[in-house]
């Protein structure tokens, strides 16, 4: 299978960033992809950078709406899976949300976004409803494909989920600043959660300077061993190909070994120290702390 990130800016024009974002769906295409991903909030400026106010949700649609409906139409006659990612309004909420279109133009469904972030440039609770729609994996004609839109890539539980649902591929929708986090942790980040989970990761960043923050690019694929297989530039838009043979999946070490020999019935939580002298043992924190009393 061939894998397309299209790494775009996106400018106060959304319906030239659409325009902008179905030329790439074809070139892309016209390329060979089977898949096609596009990062956070890819045709509207990254408005969280800003503290939320009446007006956020100008930004929102509904799905299906006028961005899915013409990436469905796309799809269908390109023959091609697309996986988006856009501000969804559902009634009084309002969400950060994944559309996954198969190639035959259906809209299989949507993931939303988990957990909410709040933090400077990143004001994403001001505007966001934490999603509702668990850790779904799509069938679609290019593979079983699961979702972790940005900041749902830092929970172990959650990619695990995605795991144990079978996902063979984990595409993440991202809007990355520069210098946001130590240099290398978004690799390393995914680099380990491919190995653990046994699946291949996709990671579709943006790219442009807009008001608070500089968007990096750099989108990247993982394999189920941990390496880096096609990295985009970094600050320059560009569509990031890479050849991916999801084969590869169950003879992972984590298909074949980790996943197998998991205990989830012992994972209580609770953690532990040892024993006071004499005693034999380790001792939960709680027991410990009231005998110390």
């Amino acid at each position: 299978m061939k894998i397309a990130l299209i790494q775009h800016r996106a400018t106060a024009d959304r319906a030239a960033n659409v325009r902008r974002g179905l030329a790439a769906l074809e070139e892309a295409a016209a390329a060979g992809a089977d898949l096609v991903v596009y990062p956070e909030l890819a045709f509207t400026p990254f408005f969280p950078q800003h503290r939320g106010g009446p007006a956020a949700r100008a930004w929102a649609e509904p799905v299906p709406g006028p961005t899915t409906g013409a990436f469905q139409e796309a799809a269908r006659r390109l023959g091609v899976v697309v996986v988006l990612n856009l501000y969804e309004r559902d009634g009084d909420h309002a969400y950060d949300t994944s559309p996954v279109i198969d190639a035959d133009g259906r809209l299989l469904g949507r993931t939303r976004m988990m957990h909410i972030t709040q933090y400077e440039g990143f004001y994403e609770q001001d505007y966001y409803t934490p999603g509702d729609t668990g850790a779904p994996v799509y069938e679609t004609a290019a593979g079983r494909i699961g979702v972790a839109i940005c900041y749902d890539r830092h929970y172990p539980e959650y990619l695990r989920a995605l795991a144990l649902g079978g996902a063979d591929l984990v595409v993440v929708p991202q809007a990355g600043a520069v210098g946001e986090w130590p240099e290398g942790i978004y690799e390393a980040e995914l680099q380990v959660a491919a190995f653990q989970n046994g699946f291949f990761m996709a990671l579709a960043n943006r790219v442009g300077a807009e008001d608070v923050l500089t968007f990096a690019g750099g989108s990247f694929v993982v394999d189920p061993a941990g390496r880096v297989l096609a990295r985009a530039p970094f600050g320059e838009e560009a569509i990031l190909y890479a050849d991916v043979d999801l084969r590869q999946c169950a003879a992972s070490p984590a298909r074949q070994l980790f996943l197998r020999h998991r205990r989830p019935d012992r994972y209580t939580g609770g953690a532990v120290r040892a024993a006071p002298e004499g005693q034999g043992g380790d001792v939960p924190y709680r027991q410990a702390d009231s005998q110390a009393r």
